[in-house]
């Protein structure tokens, strides 16, 4: 049954949207209110058990069901189509071993980075090409809200209570991009963690931050994967021994390096060798050392020209790749990880 605009009653709508508000559910924007009938669609659709527990944060004692993750997921503003999604990136977090630690009450405020392959991204319309990391669509933006309510309302982490972020990061609760398999010169992200050819599924990690590498003009893979490592050493997040990253390539940039015969084993090799700094500017930041825990601080000599890697080695745990935005310009966002990526990825599972 479909309903004519003077059949709607908009004060009834505002009054459930600032109950929500009222209950401290929302994180800062309206909230679909989450009527039973329509938290049973997204249960449909996912074909789980309401009860079944996806995620626990020990400190707490608390815990996530698919009932309270369908719930906030209808709060969120997805469709139940997109819930199996959800679910997906879940537990593709719930990989990463600083999600079930103290990630989420980081003072540094992590954001989720959210990677979804395969043919679900053309059947839900997620976004692969232009703007991939900013809003107008409306799956990309749902889903990775529906992740930042299940935290804060099944977990209870409310800034200024127990989410102790300093500053936190814009883009926290709003990282969900489609990878754009049709311009990659590389096999799907997820296919790379295991996955078969051609099913869709998700990767998802956390990030400390994300700065995007503007380099256009050039035609040398090395000038460019140049560019990427100096950015990618920079030390204002680097505060252990080493630090893990990410790279979202736009495809021109992997295009180029394909190119030059550079696939995403030998992209990892060339800035594993090269992402970092001296110890010499590490000493002008008070970062050269580091204690018996490895994190890093101030030394007692001074610096020199002795080079120290950012990434401890080559593998895809210290340095993922994807593939994502728009091929018109050379522009590209390298990401820095939180801790390191489990590598995994998640199949998307509809019944």
């Amino acid at each position: 049954m479909t309903h004519a605009a003077g059949d709607l009653d908009p004060d009834a709508a505002q009054a459930a949207i600032e109950y929500c508000f009222d209950q401290g559910w929302s994180d800062g924007l309206p909230l679909v209110p989450a009527t039973r009938p329509l938290v049973e669609k997204f249960l449909a659709a996912a074909g789980r058990s309401p009860d079944e527990i996806i995620g626990r944060l020990p400190q707490l004692d608390r815990t996530v069901t698919v009932e309270l993750a369908a719930i906030n997921a209808a709060m969120a503003g997805c469709l139940p189509e997109y819930f199996p999604v959800v679910l997906a990136a879940w537990d593709a977090l719930m990989h990463e071993r600083s999600t079930t630690g103290g990630g989420w009450q980081s003072t540094s405020g992590p954001a989720p980075l959210i990677v979804v392959n395969g043919p679900v991204r053309a059947e839900l319309g997620l976004n692969a090409t232009g703007g991939v990391f900013g809003p107008g669509f409306r799956p990309n933006a749902t889903i990775s809200r529906a992740i930042g309510l299940i935290v804060r309302n099944a977990y209870g982490l409310h800034p200024h209570e127990l989410e102790q972020a300093t500053q936190g990061l814009p883009g926290r609760w709003s990282i969900c991009l489609a990878e754009n398999e049709e311009e990659s010169p590389w096999p799907p992200l997820a296919s790379e963690a295991g996955l078969p050819a051609g099913e869709s599924g998700v990767t998802a990690t956390l990030l400390r931050t994300c700065e995007f590498v503007d380099n256009r003009h050039t035609a040398s893979a090395e000038q460019l994967l140049a560019d990427f490592a100096d950015t990618i050493g920079r030390s204002g997040a680097w505060i252990f021994r080493y630090a893990g990253a990410g790279i979202v390539f736009c495809p021109e940039h992997a295009q180029l390096l394909a190119s030059a015969g550079f696939d995403r084993a030998a992209v990892r090799s060339w800035l594993a060798e090269r992402s970092g700094r001296s110890t010499a500017e590490l000493a002008g930041t008070g970062k050269d050392a580091c204690d018996a825990n490895g994190v890093r601080l101030p030394g007692e000599h001074g610096g020199d020209g002795e080079f120290q890697r950012m990434l401890p080695s080559a593998d895809p745990q210290h340095l993922l790749i994807a593939v994502a935005g728009a091929r018109n310009a050379g522009i590209s966002m390298v990401v820095r990880l939180f801790g390191g990526w489990s590598g995994t990825a998640i199949p998307v599972i509809r019944p």
